[in-house]
Order: structure tokens, then C-alpha cells, then sequence
């Protein structure tokens, strides 16, 4: 059980979970109120919906021995222009909501194109390709929203990010419903097979007769979609559009993410279900540094701290270092006393 890669990932989050049941007694408790469910568990998964559709699409990348820094500015791209679609620059043009949908699902597909293109038919690497987009992108989001925050007035749109379903919030089933049809392309089809080809070894997929190129396109398009899609739920979440600082960091927080989950950044095999769980790690290790009243300045030493220790708990060559250091200890200190 102790090989298994989920096994620590799923020991340090149940760590993190009780760490806040000792500062809040009630951090485990589920109440309905006004007529939905409520309570840090509910809180967690809602806050943390965006980073792990966002982590999703990066597993896919990372297993194909890539990289994409470009999801933050998509987040803020998404936003801006599902925001600018239903509201306008003053707030009272409104269109239906499945319009607005359809401009970020395509703008969000159009970036992935982009780096795709850039990094299978043009072959520029995969971390310069994506750090184009990164900048270009949040530039992109800023002239849309004219550098301030765009406000939304339009019901329909606060309800993919803040609305509720069967007294859960409506983002989950978004993220259930993206996690679900991955988990099936990438297990019960051939897909999955081809991308941790590619990712091992390209030049030997090529010659087995996968198109390589069309896989990296497709995973980054993937990838993009599903930024695309996290912050539409951000965007609608808080009701506004900020091209400044939405989907800010967030790239480095859903690569902490996949690799916590035990992809590893060399490609091949990948695991999204330990992504998912690398993902509620780092969202519950945010709640858990506000709740228990740590200052913010140290969030992300905090952060990266036990990033570390995850990804050491989950190093066969460290568990092997330790294993037989110890032992070498306890026999170091019996021959001692038979010399004494």
C-alpha cells in the first residue's frame, strides 16, 4: 500500500484536514443553510474547483513531457471575456449566457491551439511557448477589461461560479463532469496509452505510427480548455473580472499539484486522480494557514514546505536512504554496547 503513488498524497491531506479539526471542532460539520449545504469541507471543494480543472489539463501536458505556464492568463483572459460578453463595458448590454459560454470556450481552445502549434508543427519548447502566452495573455486580459475590474450584473452568469445544485455548489459537478469524461478518454480509450507513449519516448511512438504532433496539440487544447473553464467559475464566482490578478500563480500552484500527485515531469505515466488530491492538499493547506491564524506573508513557505515533504515521502531512492539508515543506527549503537 505504502508503494502505491496516492498513498502519501491521501496520508498528508488527512494530516492537514485533522490539523484544522484541533483549531475547530466543528471544521468537519455539514449544516444546511439557506437551503444549501454549508461547512469548511463544502468550502474546500468549491474554492478548490478552479485549481483542479486547471490541474487536470496539466497532468495531461506534463505527461507528454511539457509544460504550460500559460493557464493563469487564460483564467483572467476566460473571465474577462465571459464578463465583457454578458454585462458590456457599462454593465447593462446583456446576451444569453450560452453565448458567453461559447466565447470562452473559444477563446480558451484557440490558446491551446496556439501552444500547440507552437510546440508540436513549429517546435519551439514547451516552457518558452507557454510563457509567451503567459505574459501576451494577461496583456490580452487587461486591454479587454481596460486594466480595472469589470462588474457582472447578470444572475445566470453568477450561478456556474456561485450558484447551487441539489444543495451542492454548481462548480463541483463542473469539475466532476470534466474529471469524469478525462478519466474515461484516458483509461477506457486508446488516448491514454498514446500520451504516456509520447511522453516516454516520441521518437518511438512516431515510428509505431502515433502522430505525436496531433497528441501535444490535443493536450494542450485540452489544457486550455479546462483553464478556460476555471475562470469562467472564478469570474462568475465573485461576480467580476479582474485581468490584473485573476488566475495570478495559479500555474505554479497545478504543477505543485500534479507533481504531488506523483506525475512526474520526465512524462510518461500519469495519474489524475492524484492530481485531484494534489489539488484539495493545496487548497486545504491554504484554508488551514488563514484559519489557525497564520500570517499570509508565510503562505507560500508554508506551501512549499510541505510540497517538499510530500515529494519526499513519495521518493523510492529517500524512503530507501532512510530505511536503511536507520537500521545502520540501531546496529551502530548494539555493537557499541557489546564493545563497552
Amino acid at each position: 500500500m505504502m508503494k502505491s503513488k496516492l498513498f502519501w498524497p491521501i496520508i498528508v491531506l488527512v494530516l492537514i484536514l485533522l490539523i484544522n479539526l484541533f483549531f475547530d471542532k466543528s471544521f468537519f460539520s455539514i449544516e444546511v443553510r439557506n437551503g444549501h449545504l454549508a461547512g469548511s469541507l463544502i468550502d474546500i471543494l468549491n474554492r478548490g474547483a478552479p485549481l483542479i480543472l486547471i490541474s487536470i489539463g496539466m497532468t495531461l501536458v506534463i505527461a507528454t513531457k511539457g509544460i504550460d505556464l500559460g493557464v493563469g492568463s487564460v483564467i483572467a483572459m476566460a473571465g474577462a471575456v465571459g464578463a465583457m460578453t454578458v454585462s458590456g463595458a457599462s454593465g447593462d448590454s446583456l446576451v444569453p449566457l450560452f453565448m458567453a459560454i461559447a466565447f470562452v470556450i473559444g477563446i480558451s481552445l484557440l490558446t491551446g491551439v496556439w501552444n500547440g502549434v507552437l510546440v508540436s508543427h513549429i517546435g519551439v519548447q514547451p516552457i518558452v511557448a507557454t510563457l509567451i502566452l503567459m505574459v501576451a495573455g494577461r496583456g490580452v486580459a487587461q486591454l479587454i477589461t481596460d486594466g480595472q475590474i469589470m462588474t457582472v450584473y447578470y444572475d445566470p452568469y453568477t450561478f456556474i461560479g456561485g450558484g447551487y445544485l441539489f444543495m451542492i455548489p454548481f462548480s463541483i459537478f463542473i469539475v466532476a463532469a470534466v474529471l469524469a469524461i478525462a478519466s474515461f478518454l484516458t483509461r477506457k480509450t486508446a488516448i491514454g496509452l498514446f500520451i504516456e507513449s509520447v511522453g516516454a519516448n516520441p521518437e518511438a511512438s512516431r515510428l509505431s505510427g502515433i502522430n505525436s504532433k496531433n497528441i501535444l496539440l490535443m493536450v494542450y487544447m485540452f489544457s486550455g480548455l479546462c483553464a478556460g473553464i476555471a475562470g469562467l467559475i472564478l469570474s462568475s464566482n465573485v461576480a467580476s473580472a479582474d485581468g490584473n490578478n485573476a488566475g495570478l500563480w495559479y500555474e505554479l500552484d497545478a504543477i505543485l499539484a500534479v507533481v504531488i500527485g506523483g506525475t512526474s515531469l520526465n512524462g510518461g505515466r500519469f495519474y489524475l486522480m492524484g492530481t485531484v488530491i494534489g489539488a484539495l492538499i493545496i487548497q486545504s493547506l491554504t484554508t488551514t494557514i488563514y484559519s489557525i491564524g497564520i500570517a499570509p506573508e508565510i503562505n507560500l513557505v508554508v506551501k512549499a514546505v510541505v510540497v517538499l515533504i510530500v515529494c519526499l515521502l513519495q521518493s523510492p531512492e529517500f524512503r530507501k536512504k532512510l530505511t536503511n539508515y536507520f537500521p545502520a543506527r540501531k546496529t551502530a549503537k548494539k555493537s557499541e554496547g557489546v564493545t563497552l
